[in-house]
């Protein structure tokens, strides 16, 4: 069994053990042991959310004291009682007035995980992941509270460059991370974002 094979069976393994809902839960538990970014108290935006192993361990981040909102068109069983679902396109003209409801408040951190239906068309693919980041980029704007926090997933390709060059132009510091559960070979890396300055 090749490593990247052996370390994706470990995660799903640690998922089914410790009852996450995926082992991508370990992408986000590993981050923010190294950085820190989600604290108690905290609201958060998850976008991506389903099938909700972000959602949970964003949940105990936050603690009782906390709120975590998880965005996506698909169905979330949910358990923890601070978290909320908002089945919704992140391209709905509503979605910032419903997020600012459901969150009460601006969020200090958003957290996006969005990848499209995969065509198979790598071009295809990593311009419409792109898009959905510039998109949660955007929403930003209206939910997320001044000097706060992104964590966001992009497919590295030809308009990376484009994504990086918002992140920098909207945020005081921006850190590549690769964590250890993210495959070797896959085109994801991740972007931890500080000092939003809309």
């Amino acid at each position: 069994m090749r490593l990247h094979e052996a370390r994706r069976d470990l995660y799903r393994r640690l998922a089914r053990e410790r009852g996450y809902r995926s082992r991508a839960a370990f992408k986000l538990i590993q981050a923010n042991e190294k950085y820190g970014f989600i604290m108690q108290g905290h609201r958060v935006v998850d976008f991506g959310a389903a099938p909700g192993g972000w959602l949970q361990v964003a949940s105990e981040a936050v603690g009782d004291s906390g709120i975590v909102v998880g965005v996506d068109i698909l169905p979330i069983s949910l358990k923890e009682r601070n978290a909320r679902i908002l089945k919704m396109d992140v391209n709905d003209p509503a979605i910032g007035e419903s997020l600012l409801s459901l969150l009460g408040g601006r969020a200090d951190v958003v957290l996006s995980d969005l990848a499209p239906s995969v065509s198979g068309v790598w071009q295809i693919d990593h311009g419409r992941q792109v898009d959905l980041t510039l998109r949660v980029l955007e929403l930003s704007r209206s939910v997320l509270k001044s000097g706060g926090t992104a964590f966001m997933k992009v497919f590295e390709g030809e308009r990376s460059n484009e994504a990086r060059s918002l992140f920098r132009s909207l945020f005081d510091e921006v850190r590549a991370v690769k964590p250890k559960a993210s495959r070797s070979q896959s085109a994801e890396l991740y972007y931890l974002c500080t000092g939003w300055r809309p």
